[in-house]
């Protein structure tokens, strides 16, 4: 039993970086979902203190996270990055409140769970620092399709190649998008010849331009010349799958797509499995859909992750190639953390 509350109580819910991206859509993902609120407190930064935001219907002054008095909260979920989540989340637990974190903040500690909501919901039984962590938006898509696979045929190897949307990177990402292609405008052929034309933007926030490009340097670098991003995918999908030693090799691009992160995934089995019936277990799994062609603009704004392109992968003994593709945002981000909070509510 992973339950921490009634299924007939309401809570008192907090949001830390209320007024951000991925703290927005949880507000409006609280609301949708009928979250059992029982009072909603708002915590962002001193800038955006003291000013109002609407929940079903009724306005939430926003106060400031830095100075707040936490005590009296059920669950809270913090969106705000992490150095605000290392700050700010033990002061929350030591509270009474469980803190449900989607920053990198606390992925890889052992005494905190990694969870996502449909493939291990069970290691919310043991909160020993009453914080749960959501897992990074590019190793969320992936993991409720590969659990599945795992159970079935026992996960050995995984080759990932991922296509990330710019709304990974905050508002800061889809502003730099949106003013590049304008920036371009209808010139966008003549790239096809020349791809330093004068009208190319200069690069903002990646190494070069994003606009008609693609970023396969998008993060800092580390261990063995892979990136932050690959080897959260890595040590994420270890983690979350229960397979300690899993070897992972993930090579994260930003491509020019606003919502809808896609991944190319090669994955090797202990045991055989063939398309067939991965695509009949893909079928019935929770959290995701089949699809002819699994595409960014169908995710976005959807809740399950979208499979397809199944197939045998022949330079393995047991393989399989897929594509999946999820909205980083949503299922990415703050639709698991809701999810997180309503297993512990009972729901």
């Amino acid at each position: 039993m992973v339950a921490r509350f009634s299924p007939d109580a309401r809570l008192n819910v907090g949001v830390v970086g209320a007024t951000g991206l991925v703290g927005s859509m949880m507000r409006q993902l609280l609301a949708e979902r009928d979250f059992p609120v029982g009072t909603l407190r708002l915590f962002a930064s001193a800038r955006s203190a003291r000013s109002q935001v609407e929940f079903k219907g009724q306005q939430v002054t926003v106060e400031d996270a830095a100075t707040a008095d936490f005590a009296g909260l059920d669950i809270v979920f913090f969106s705000a990055g992490g150095s605000t989540s290392k700050a700010l989340a033990p002061k929350v637990a030591a509270a009474g409140a469980i803190v449900v974190d989607n920053s990198s903040a606390w992925r890889s500690d052992p005494e905190v769970p990694l969870v996502v909501s449909e493939v291990n919901p069970h290691a919310l039984a043991n909160l020993p620092k009453g914080i749960v962590a959501n897992p990074n938006c590019t190793t969320m898509a992936a993991m409720p399709v590969l659990k599945p696979l795992h159970e079935a045929a026992g996960l050995k190897r995984l080759i990932v190649a991922t296509y990330q949307a710019v709304s990974g990177g905050g508002m800061e990402g889809i502003d730099v998008l949106a003013r590049q292609i304008a920036a371009v405008g209808d010139k966008g052929a003549a790239l096809a010849f020349n791809g330093k034309a004068d009208f190319v933007p200069q690069p903002e926030k990646w190494a070069v331009p994003i606009t008609n490009n693609i970023v396969p340097l998008n993060y800092v670098l580390g261990e063995d010349g892979y990136t932050e991003e690959e080897l959260k995918l890595r040590d994420e999908s270890r983690k979350i799958l229960e397979i300690p030693g899993l070897p992972v090799s993930g090579t994260c691009v930003r491509v020019p797509v606003f919502t809808g992160h896609g991944l190319s995934i090669n994955a090797e089995f202990e045991r055989p499995i063939d398309a067939e019936t991965a695509l009949a277990l893909l079928g019935k799994a929770p959290g995701v859909v089949v699809s002819d062609v699994p595409n960014a603009l169908d995710a976005t704004g959807a809740d399950p992750v979208f499979v397809g392109r199944v197939r045998p992968d022949r330079t393995v003994e047991h393989g399989l190639a897929m594509f999946v593709v999820g909205d980083n945002l949503r299922k990415g981000a703050a639709l698991n953390a809701v999810q997180i909070g309503e297993v512990l509510a009972g729901r």
